[in-house]
C-alpha cells in the first residue's frame, strides 16, 4: 500500500489527474484508518489524571443535530489570576496579570478536556489562559452507535462516506458562541488561538476558516478538515485568510494516516495564505503526541500570543 501511495503521487499534474490522485491517496489513507476499530481519540501518551484542572461548571449553548450540546470546562491554573471566567477582564481593568490571551483545545473523540490538561499544562505560559471544553456524549455511528464524548457523529471512513454535515456545523456554531463569551469576558478574539487533536483538531480548522471572529491562531494536532469539498467557497468571507495555523502529524499514525494531514495542510493552503500554513511531522510518533511537539506547540503560541506590557 505505500507503494501504491507513493506511485500515485507520480501521477500527472493537471487539473483533473491531480484531483483524481488527491481522492485515490485519500481512500488509501482511509483504507489503512478503516482496520482499527473502534475509533477512539485518546492520545496514547496522555494520562487522564486531571492535573492543573479547575473551575469546571457547566454551560448550555444550545440543542441541534440530535444531540445536547452541553459543555463542560477545563481551566488550567496560570499565573498572575489567569483562572475562572472573566479572568481577562479584571487583570485588564486592575492592570495585574495581563491575562487577556487565550487558548481553547478541543479534545479528540471517546476523550474529554482532562485528557490535554496534564501536556498543557507542561508547557503553559503565565500570561495565557488554556480552556479544554468536553463534548457532549453522543452515539457515534462508525462505532456501532455507542455512545461517547463527541464533537459530531463519524459515518465512515471512506472519502465517499457521508459526513455529519449538520453536526459538524452546530459544533462549530458552539464553538464560536463559546469565543464570543470570552471576547464578553474580556479577551479579544485576535488573540485568542483555537486547538485540537484529532476530532478536535479537525473541528477547530474548520471552525477557524468559517467563523466571522479573527483569530490569533490555529493549531491542529493529528487532524483532518471537515467539509473539505465545501471550500473554498465556504471560507469567502473569512477574516482569518492570514491567520497562522501550525499542523502536527505523527508518520507511524494507524487512525489518521499521514497522508490525511499532508492534504489538509495542501488544501488549507489554497485557502488561507500558504506562506502562514506550518506542517510538521514526527518520525515514529503513531496517533499521539510527543515532547518534541509540544515544544512546537509552546513555541508558536508564545510567538503568536505574545505577552502585552
Amino acid at each position: 500500500m505505500t507503494k501504491w501511495i507513493r506511485k500515485g503521487a507520480e501521477l500527472s499534474t493537471d487539473n483533473d489527474a491531480r484531483d483524481t490522485n488527491d481522492k485515490a491517496l485519500w481512500r488509501c489513507a482511509c483504507a489503512v484508518r478503516h482496520q482499527l476499530f473502534p475509533l477512539i481519540d485518546i492520545p496514547q501518551s496522555q494520562s487522564r489524571r486531571p492535573v492543573w484542572a479547575s473551575d469546571c461548571g457547566g454551560v448550555k449553548f444550545g440543542r441541534g443535530g440530535g444531540r445536547n450540546i452541553r459543555w463542560r470546562v477545563v481551566r488550567l491554573r496560570g499565573e498572575g489570576g489567569c483562572n475562572g471566567p472573566g479572568a481577562g477582564r479584571r487583570s485588564a481593568e486592575s492592570g495585574g496579570g495581563s491575562c487577556i490571551v487565550e487558548v481553547i483545545f478541543l479534545h479528540g473523540l471517546g476523550d474529554t478536556g482532562h485528557g490535554w490538561a496534564e501536556g498543557l499544562a507542561a508547557i503553559k505560559t503565565s500570561h495565557v489562559k488554556y480552556i479544554c471544553p468536553h463534548a457532549p456524549i453522543a452515539p457515534v455511528t462508525m462505532n456501532f452507535r455507542m455512545s461517547m464524548s463527541s464533537w459530531f457523529d463519524i459515518i465512515g471512513l471512506s472519502v465517499d462516506s457521508v459526513e455529519d454535515e449538520g453536526g459538524i456545523k452546530n459544533a462549530a456554531e458552539n464553538v464560536k458562541a463559546m469565543i464570543d463569551l470570552e471576547v464578553k469576558n474580556g479577551i479579544p478574539s485576535h488573540r485568542i488561538i483555537l486547538g485540537g487533536f484529532s476530532q478536535g483538531g479537525a473541528l477547530s480548522l474548520y471552525t477557524a476558516l468559517t467563523t466571522h471572529q479573527k483569530l490569533a491562531g490555529v493549531i491542529g494536532l493529528s487532524c483532518w478538515l471537515p467539509l473539505r469539498n465545501s471550500f473554498p467557497e465556504a471560507a469567502a468571507n473569512s477574516p482569518n485568510k492570514d491567520v497562522h495555523t501550525l499542523q502536527c502529524h505523527g508518520e507511524a499514525d494507524p487512525l489518521v494516516p499521514l497522508t490525511f494531514g499532508r492534504l489538509t495542510a495542501d488544501k488549507v493552503k489554497t485557502i488561507i495564505n500558504p506562506n502562514n500554513v506550518t506542517f510538521k511531522s514526527y518520525a515514529g510518533m503513531a496517533h499521539s503526541s510527543s515532547p518534541q511537539e509540544m515544544m512546537d506547540v509552546k513555541q508558536f503560541i508564545e510567538k503568536q500570543l505574545p505577552p502585552i506590557n
